[in-house]
This record gives C-alpha cells, structure tokens and sequence, in this order.
C-alpha cells in the first residue's frame, strides 16, 4: 500500500472527494514539513502544489492509503506526468489516532506521494498562496470541474 497526500478537490467534502470515497483509507490530517506554493490557476480555478520547496506555506491536506489499482487511478486522473508529477513529500502528522506504520501518531513525520507539478506558467509563482484548499473557500475562484470543461 502507498501513501498519498491531497491537498485540493480529492480531500473530504471537494469536489472530487467522490472518486477516492470507499477506494482509499484515511490516515491522517498532515501538513508539508517544507513550505511549498499552493495555488489556484487556469480558466478553471484548479488548485496546483507547485514543486517549489522553501517558498509559499505549510500546505494542509489528508494522507490515504491506496493500492496499486488506486495509485494508478490517480496518475491518469492527475494526468500524470503532463499535467501533475507524483513525487515523494515529508509530511508533520497533525492528528492520527497512532498504532503503527498505518495510523502514524500526531507529531510525527511521514512520507507520501502527492502531485505537484513542474510544468506551470512563469507568472503563478506571482500568484497568492494558499496553507489550506477549499473549492469554496473565501478567494471567491469557483472551481470547474471536469464535467463542465470544454473538451480538450
């Protein structure tokens, strides 16, 4: 089983929390040791961990375990590697119930794939970020899912 961390429209209550609902097993709620840039970008407001480590802020997300079968359902919906890459990140657990590599305790660190990207616009390094996504969240950029999307 891997580790993988979200930190946009997969966590509980997004968007697209749906698609990894009932198929991955939460973990923990955790933030990035390193600050990294959290930013909402393109014509459909989607959220984008850029791979820029020591700028931006301590992003939050959820940790899930996932199977192979998962794991290789999230490359192709993250698009990967054109769109999103998946690499491995160090994550401070914030709350877990502990007991073991599975239930890591809070406090601790653990590492996690999670999808950022390499293959962004120069100017979204301009862009605010963001320690925390919400589809709804204040910055008023109403994210357009893929059904609604023009075809590519």
């Amino acid at each position: 089983m891997a580790k993988v961390f979200v930190y946009g429209t997969l966590k509980e209550g997004q968007p697209n929390y749906f698609r990894i609902k009932d198929k991955a097993e939460f973990v923990a709620h955790a933030r990035t040791v390193d600050p990294y840039p959290l930013v909402i970008a393109t014509e459909y407001n989607i959220p984008f961990l850029l791979n820029v480590p020591g700028t931006g802020q301590r992003v939050h997300g959820e940790i899930y375990s996932v199977d192979q079968k998962m794991l290789e359902f999230l490359d192709e919906f993250e698009k990967c590697p054109q769109m999103y890459q998946r690499t491995l990140i160090r994550l401070e657990v914030q709350d877990g119930p502990g007991g073991g590599e599975h239930k890591p305790e809070a406090g601790s660190s653990i590492e996690a794939y999670v999808y950022t990207t390499d293959t962004y616009e120069p100017e979204w390094l301009e862009k605010t970020t963001y320690e925390s996504y919400n589809s709804n969240g204040d910055h008023g950029l109403r994210f357009v899912g893929r059904e609604n999307r023009r075809p590519e």
